[in-house]
């Protein structure tokens, strides 16, 4: 019971740690944008999350069956999903081989830093909800 009321803050901890490791990469390809050679690298999980999404694991080996619209099925469990940091060698965007564009990065930075300010929003108000049900609503 006590894993199922705390795990919307698990997934909200898991997005802001997956954003806080993309916010590294892009400052990363942002600082080495004059270095010859240099090769940008992203971080990939929406495409990993949405296909262990698409595969809901279940505890064990019981699935239940629900025979009506209102059963809550209370079997599914998060996966354990990761990020990963793949590297870009496609193309090069400077003579030296240097593939960083620098004004699509800045634009990545900003998107990124909305992104887990929401998420902090987000998981303030999971922190707030459940305070406020540890104290009967007073």
């Amino acid at each position: 019971m006590w894993d199922k009321i705390f795990s919307g803050v698990d997934l909200l901890k898991k997005g802001m740690q997956i954003s806080w490791a993309r916010n590294a990469v892009i400052r990363n390809n942002i600082a080495n944008a004059e270095t010859p050679g240099f090769k940008s690298s992203a971080v990939e999980f929406e495409s990993i999350f949405a296909r262990s999404l698409a595969g809901a694991v279940y505890e064990g080996d019981f699935k239940p069956k629900l025979t009506r619209s209102k059963h809550i099925d209370f079997s599914w469990r998060q996966p354990d999903i990761e990020a990963r940091i793949v590297q870009n060698d496609d193309t090069s965007m400077l003579f030296n081989e240097n593939n960083v564009d620098i004004e699509a990065e800045n634009v990545k930075l900003a998107q990124n830093s909305l992104y887990y300010n929401t998420l902090l929003t987000k998981l303030n108000g999971e922190l707030a909800r459940i305070k406020l049900a540890v104290r009967d609503g007073k």
